[in-house]
């Protein structure tokens, strides 16, 4: 029985969330605890764009919670003044997932790295994710174990040379995005830690929506990673190597041409995708992005290899889809409707024998 059988609302993600019409500041959001990152981390880029984003929401503070595990990233609920539990490696997704069943007035996000979520912590990932539960994932890619002090992470380039990989890594690396779309993620966003306006859109979407939202933020460690994204960053090179895209709109990117929009077009090759100069091409072979093709997001995941290439950022997939826990509570409701519990019934269940003789 699933949650639209029983005529559950099918609306945004704060659902049954007390929202205030109180006005908040990102002061409010901000704890009294002395923030503790190295000098230059991208964690503080995202913090502070989450503390900016969060009053917009309209969420009592008392009705959000942060869940993270082990890493670096997963000191950030000391530093939201906001209700926050920092639990065990990589097991972030399951105790979401037991706040988002049983407390619907909660607004449940998760913050995780690379090493937190995808090593340790794979398998309860997945689960979330394919289980469409509401909560959000925010998945700190910095390509390497930051707080154990440098070695190579399930995101780490092949080749790479860390403390752990002397000769260079022979590990090929997961790419998050891939991962979640393929595990049928309903959300899929990607965003860089320091585009503000960029990662409070990605964000704003994934509140919204209702079931598990992956983003996947590409922050920088200056200390054991130092400059693994500047390819993205930097004048010279970022306009060649980064796209944006927009659900309904032809995915171009690049220096501006005459006509306003990028040098550069997505189009298709064969069954995946290819670049090619906008200007040699038909409009009509130019790629839309729609945001509802799962086959599409993932052709974009595969765009950018390990060496950030031509690298998507933006919504890959939104979808709606029942979730896990509105089905859970309505399946308990039905129960309770349908005849009294009776444990001893259900632990006896239908295949028991007698043993004699």
């Amino acid at each position: 029985m699933t949650a639209i059988d029983l005529g559950l609302p099918r609306l945004g993600g704060l659902d049954g969330v007390p929202t205030t019409d109180e006005k908040q500041t990102a002061k409010d959001f901000t704890s009294d605890q002395e923030v503790r990152w190295c000098p230059g981390c991208g964690d503080y880029a995202i913090l502070a764009a989450v503390r900016q984003f969060m009053p917009s929401l309209g969420v009592k503070r008392e009705n959000t919670v942060f869940v993270s595990g082990i890493g670096c990233s997963s000191r950030f609920p000391y530093y939201m003044n906001t209700y926050g539990m920092h639990s065990i490696h990589g097991r972030a997704p399951a105790i979401a997932t037991g706040l988002a069943v049983s407390r619907p007035d909660l607004s449940v996000w998760v913050v995780t790295g690379d090493g937190d979520a995808l090593s340790i912590g794979g398998n309860h990932l997945i689960h979330a994710l394919r289980r469409n539960v509401n909560l959000k994932i925010l998945l700190f890619n910095n390509r390497i174990y930051g707080l154990t002090k440098g070695q190579y992470s399930p995101t780490s380039e092949q080749g790479k040379i860390t403390k752990s990989t002397p000769y260079g890594s022979v590990d090929y690396p997961f790419n998050p995005v891939s991962l979640a779309l393929g595990a049928e993620a309903t959300f899929v966003g990607r965003a860089l830690d320091s585009d503000r306006a960029s990662l409070t859109a990605v964000l704003k979407a994934a509140a919204e929506h209702r079931g598990t939202a992956l983003v996947e933020i590409f922050q920088d460690c200056p200390i054991f990673n130092d400059g693994s994204f500047d390819l993205l960053r930097k004048p010279d090179t970022k306009d060649q190597r980064l796209i944006s895209v927009t659900h309904g709109e032809p995915i171009r990117f690049g220096p501006p041409l005459d006509d306003g929009k990028g040098a550069y077009a997505v189009v298709r090759e064969g069954f995946g995708l290819g670049i090619a100069k906008a200007d040699e091409v038909d409009e009509a072979d130019i790629v839309v992005h729609d945001q509802t093709d799962h086959n599409l997001a993932f052709a974009l995941s595969r765009l950018s290899d390990q060496d950030l290439n031509h690298t998507v950022v933006g919504i890959f997939r939104s979808v709606e889809r029942p979730t896990y826990d509105d089905a859970v509570r309505a399946q308990v409701e039905q129960a309770k409707k349908d005849k009294p519990a009776d444990l001893q019934a259900l632990l006896n269940g239908q295949d028991t024998w007698t043993v004699v003789g």
